[in-house]
């Protein structure tokens, strides 16, 4: 997984420390509301009901054993109610009635905190932090380089990917490098921390799209032309929300090394035209759908003007790219075949067919990996009574137990809101 520098450490532990003193001006009166609110949304926290709620990023879904306990250590110590507030929001909530299940049952609604939410972007969500203890847990995560830049607000938010990039069987080329470089150069990036809307960007590498890209601002599918050049299929205008929305194909064929140029010309030309009267129509993808061929046109003129005249001032040069691809690295692992695999195997495969349950485990769960020796092995957070993605700190802190001793401490967390 990627190693992150001492300037990324340095970098978000000097905005831990920012925040803190963005917090403690607040608390004192002398940034009013309006003046805190920007603030506190482009580090992750927003203000619901009862009480905040922080979304921490998760840059392409990776995450190490040592960054989901402290994640845990979050959930298990900050994210803990006062009573009385507690008591008031449960009172609220049981207005509503139980939730009726498909065979007759019912279960109940009684709200639950101490625990962590994996999102369908791969971000961790806190529902129960006190605004008070915001600095202290923004100074935790910095420990293990985790934040909530650019989790909230209408910016470039965190960059998604396939849950399985870098080890699949089917991948034409590993994204996670190329997220990288997006993360670096959207992170507080000027011209774009006030967009209309907010701006989510995912990249696949594989031949089947894990990464959802339909349903992004922008989604980048890595593809070789018949010459064998590597370079992206882009898509524009996806999303969710109360107008769902697929996004429709832009260029079939964008050099790799272009993307950032090409990028900087879609969001420019929606920065420029997409709506802020109304923030129901002022995601890229209405623009999109409302300009059609105007919207294309735009951002090709947009390009040209970046490459031509401007010189294309972010391509990305292939000194760059092998810089960045050289910070994910990857276990040492002991792959020599073994007499074991084909007992192990033996054994599964009799499992299996003696236990179907098991067998339909085995058959959701248990990926194929391009090394022949290894799988990759999904832990599932969908069950009764909780929101599919919800996670305790305890079972946080066994995930990281199960990285640590079955999958070199890394963990994925996907789209599906599982692990």
């Amino acid at each position: 997984m990627y190693q992150y520098t001492d300037f990324d450490h340095q970098f978000i532990q000097l905005r831990a420390q920012q925040f803190r003193d963005q917090l403690e001006r607040w608390q004192a009166g002398k940034l009013g509301e309006d003046e805190f609110k920007p603030l506190r949304l482009q580090n992750g926290w927003y203000v619901q009901r009862y009480a905040p709620m922080l979304r921490v990023a998760v840059p392409y879904g990776e995450l190490s054993s040592q960054q989901l306990r402290v994640l845990a250590r979050v959930a298990r110590e900050y994210d803990q109610p006062d009573a009385a507030l507690l008591a008031e929001a449960q009172a609220t909530q049981e207005k509503l009635g139980d939730i009726p299940l498909h065979d007759g049952r019912r279960i109940g609604t009684k709200l639950k905190y101490g625990y962590g939410h994996f999102t369908t972007r791969t971000n961790v969500q806190f529902n129960w932090i006190p605004l008070s203890k915001a600095a202290d847990v923004m100074d935790l995560l910095a420990t293990v380089n985790l934040h909530g830049i650019q989790t909230s607000g209408n910016c470039i938010r965190n960059i998604n990917s396939d849950a399985l990039a870098g080890i699949a069987e089917d991948e034409i080329a590993d994204p996670r490098p190329f997220c990288e470089i997006l993360r670096q150069w959207s992170t507080l990036h000027p011209e774009f921390a006030f967009l209309p809307r907010k701006f989510k960007i995912s990249i696949n590498g594989a031949r089947e799209d894990r990464a959802a890209l339909g349903w992004y601002d922008v989604g980048l599918q890595l593809v070789k032309n018949d010459a064998g050049e590597l370079g992206f299929k882009v898509r524009v205008g996806g999303g969710m929300g109360r107008t769902p929305t697929i996004s429709p194909v832009l260029r079939e064929f964008l050099p790799w090394n272009q993307l950032m140029n090409y990028l900087e010309a879609v969001i420019r030309v929606y920065n420029r035209y997409g709506r802020r009267d109304n923030s129901w129509k002022a995601r890229i993808k209405i623009l999109v759908k409302a300009e059609g061929q105007a919207y294309i046109d735009q951002v090709d003129e947009e390009f040209r003007q970046i490459v031509e005249v401007e010189g294309g001032p972010h391509t990305i040069t292939q000194a760059e790219l092998d810089r960045v691809a050289a910070s994910f690295q990857e276990p040492q692992l002991d792959l020599r075949p073994s007499d074991a695999e084909a007992e192990t195997l033996a054994l599964l495969r009799t499992a299996s067919d003696e236990d179907s349950e098991f067998g339909r485990w085995m058959h959701r769960n248990v990926l194929p990996h391009r090394q022949p020796q290894l799988r990759a092995v999904v832990l599932s957070f969908k069950r009764l009574g909780y929101a599919p993605g919800d996670a305790t700190a305890d079972q946080m802190d066994a995930a990281a137990e199960l990285a640590d001793r079955f999958s070199a401490g890394e963990l994925r967390v996907t789209h599906e809101q599982n692990l």
